[in-house]
């Protein structure tokens, strides 16, 4: 997994300050070529996402959506889908697949392989044929970038041009996820990439050793002029500028035929300049965390909240390698008793930010059907309580002079919490924590920094508290929640970076119920097909996960999407569709109904 997993999994945000106006003006939309109404086909879509202009902006799309990197142009939206299609999507309510590149898949419990077979005549925009050399070119490449999926691939093989394999040694669940959720890229521009990836695969090294090394390295600085694409979009490279670009239709892509709209303009910014677009109703749809002050112009000016569930949150990060105190988890367990997690997420989202209750690392939605009764009765919910808090400060060694708290080595206790400036919600979490421990004695000082530097800073370990994500819109399945928690922005894959991350360690971690090793906890919850073997591995990280607190979830966040129908576009979800299941950053509802040509032009 990657540095790339960055809030933009969860949600955007900043709301109405007196910054809003001056973001008005720096991303006040150019008219887009071709016009901005509707008009049936070969209208445009009006979207907004930040990115980065080139060349701080690249177009290295290598390992996504799980292990890709950092400033990637528009690869961690959900546009990504139209550019570089994966296999499928996956349909949350029903819990199936919907296919796009790929025609079918087997999973082959006994001959232990995962077997997709390619639809027929799937082109890429440099005119070669999409085949299944490609496949294994993406998997290769997510090697390099330590992508999860390796923990269960042990072959790859493409015994035809429409048909590839994947082996594994023991049954994983999860990794059906893994393969086709992966935007499949070029061998065309990844190949000698993957050519070396291979290589070390077959020689039984490794990514932390010797060429492996080498190789991460290099591809970090990889940055190709352009992407070559699979899908029914292309970019419009020279439309790209600070504040906008345009896709165009690319009439050799997948479902070209089948997508409505000829342009889809994607105007940049975060959620101070979009709410402005939004308000001005030049945007047709957004998915960044809006100020709650924000919903109610915004349906005055004609749009409906969509409030699709994020599975996914703000959490508080402490840097357990700088600061020893914090590697004692009486100390973690005292912060999650003085926090008022409701009030968190009031203040940020109003009603779409919902304090966490079963602080067990994955969504509350999916408790039930993943825990039994005797397990959720072994839960701490850390409701707010000051008293425990006090007690289990002291119990670590932590002292009170007057209204100051001192750590256990004497020190006064002053710390500096850090988010992204940009994510209303975030920033506004990141500061009420930050007023809720001064107020309970603990200096908390609060800094926002650029949104793109504040989870590489975490991978390095130069923080000392941070506002990061918990959970994980990826997939129902808890394996994919904990790859987060435990994995992103800590030593597993923080090195990355050449970091440790918040630095909390993995293996032969003491818990009430034993000593455990959680990285393998983790991979083992992602295994098996029996449901019953993979509750028992979820509910052990589960209990570690609330016991330990590695880090410390604040609120799950449900989205306030604008949706403006009627006006350029027609065909939005209604609030009663089971389509708004599907994660926003996952399985993005409205590209899925673009592709299937459901969201269209208004006509006329």
């Amino acid at each position: 997994m990657s540095t790339t997993w960055s809030r933009r999994d969860v949600l955007k945000a900043v709301g109405l300050t007196s910054v809003a106006g001056a973001g008005m003006v720096a991303c006040a939309p150019a008219e887009p070529d071709g016009g901005g109404g509707g008009g049936g086909a070969g209208g445009t879509f009006h979207a907004a996402w930040p990115f980065n202009q080139p060349p701080e902006g690249h177009f290295n799309v290598g390992a996504q959506p799980y292990a890709g990197l950092p400033n990637v142009v528009l690869a961690d939206s959900p546009y990504r889908d139209l550019l570089v299609p994966p296999s499928a999507l996956w349909l949350w309510a029903d819990q199936t697949w919907e296919y796009l590149i790929a025609e079918s898949h087997e999973l082959d419990q006994d001959a232990k392989t995962l077997t997709v077979t390619l639809k027929e005549g799937l082109t890429w925009s440099d005119g070669s044929k999409l085949t299944s050399q490609d496949y294994l070119t993406t998997f290769y490449v997510q090697f390099i970038q330590r992508s999860p999926a390796w923990d269960f691939i042990t072959a790859l093989e493409a015994p035809d041009e429409k048909t590839v394999v994947i082996s594994f040694e023991d049954p994983p669940a999860v990794l059906e996820r893994y393969v086709l959720k992966s935007n499949i890229i070029s061998t065309a521009q990844y190949g000698e990439w993957a050519d070396r990836a291979q290589k070390i695969v077959e020689a039984g090294g490794t990514m932390d050793e010797g060429d492996g090394e080498k190789l991460g390295t290099e591809f970090q600085e990889f940055k190709p002029e352009n992407v070559i694409v699979s899908g029914p979009y292309d970019f419009d490279y020279d439309t790209i500028t600070n504040t906008q670009l345009t896709l165009r239709r690319n009439d050799k892509g997948f479902n070209a035929d089948t997508v409505k709209f000829e342009t889809i303009i994607v105007y940049a910014g975060e959620t101070t300049e979009v709410t402005s677009l939004v308000q001005s109703t030049d945007v047709d749809y957004a998915t960044h965390g809006f100020a709650p002050a924000s919903e109610k112009p915004f349906e005055s000016a004609g749009y409906t909240i969509l409030r699709p569930p994020v599975y996914s949150g703000p959490a508080l990060y402490l840097n357990q390698g700088k600061f020893p105190e914090f590697k004692d988890v009486r100390t973690r367990r005292a912060f999650a008793y003085l926090l008022d997690r409701a009030t968190i997420g009031q203040v940020s989202l109003a009603e779409s930010g919902m304090a966490v209750e079963n602080m067990v690392g994955f969504s509350d939605n999916f408790v039930d059907q993943w825990l039994t009764d005797e397990v959720k009765g072994k839960l701490e919910p850390y409701a707010q309580d000051t008293e425990k808090a006090t007690a289990l400060l002291e119990e670590a060694g932590w002292t009170k002079s007057g209204e100051t708290w001192k750590t256990p080595e004497g020190k006064t206790a002053a710390y500096e919490i850090q988010f992204p400036q940009t994510y209303a919600d975030w920033s506004a979490a990141g500061k009420n924590v930050a007023e809720q421990f001064s107020s309970f004695g603990i200096a908390v000082t609060a800094r926002a920094l650029d949104e793109k530097q504040a989870p590489i800073d975490i991978d390095k370990g130069d923080f000392e508290m941070a506002i990061q994500a918990w959970g994980s819109s990826a997939h129902p399945h808890p394996h994919f929640s904990f790859v987060t928690d435990l994995f992103v922005h800590n030593i597993p894959l923080a090195k990355n970076q050449g970091g440790r991350g918040y630095d909390f360690p993995l293996q032969d971690v003491e818990t009430s119920e034993g000593t455990v090793d959680l990285e393998e906890l983790v991979t083992r919850s992602g295994q098996g097909l029996d449901e019953e073997e993979q509750k028992k591995n979820i509910s052990a990280v589960a209990l570690a996960f609330n016991e330990l607190l590695p880090i410390i979830p604040l609120f799950e966040r449900y989205g306030n999407n604008p949706a403006l129908e009627g006006v350029r576009v027609q065909g939005f979800p209604t609030e009663d569709d089971p389509i708004l299941e599907n994660a926003p950053y996952a399985d993005n509802f409205v590209v899925l109904k673009m592709l299937r040509g459901e969201i269209t032009p208004v006509e006329g």
